[in-house]
């Protein structure tokens, strides 16, 4: 028995593979997903802020007021957004539609570019409420 499994080959690994598009958006789907567990840090530690008293909330505010809080916040919203329609995507699957290969190739062509117009949408939105 021992032969049999030694001579069996290896699984390939990801390098042999040519990255197609519904394979780079679970990648990224996993990699937003991962990325969502530090933004959420984020949300508690303002929520912390508000709880603590007046003079750290303004501190953490006017942290998430300047470019590089910008631009962690822009990065989480799209991170957020990525991830929801890549979950849409999946639910799509669990109920058996979709698997199409023309369908589901250009509907993983399509999640970066809606998650990217809903973040800036949701930006423009959140700055004109002001």
């Amino acid at each position: 028995m021992a032969n049999v499994t030694r001579s069996r080959p290896l699984s390939p690994h990801l390098q042999v593979y040519k990255p197609i598009p519904t394979m780079v958006m679970s990648i990224v789907h996993r990699v937003t997903g991962a990325a969502l567990y530090f933004g959420t840090v984020l949300v508690a530690w303002w929520l912390i802020a508000a709880a603590t008293g007046e003079a750290y909330f303004d501190w953490v505010s006017w942290f998430f007021g300047t470019w590089i809080g910008r631009l962690v916040l822009f990065g989480y919203t799209w991170a957020l957004m990525h991830h929801m329609l890549g979950g849409l995507r999946h639910f799509m699957w669990d109920m058996g539609r979709g698997y199409e290969k023309h369908f589901s190739t250009r509907l993983a062509l399509l999640t970066p570019v809606v998650s990217v117009a809903l973040t800036v949408l949701i930006w423009i939105v959140g700055t004109l409420a002001r």
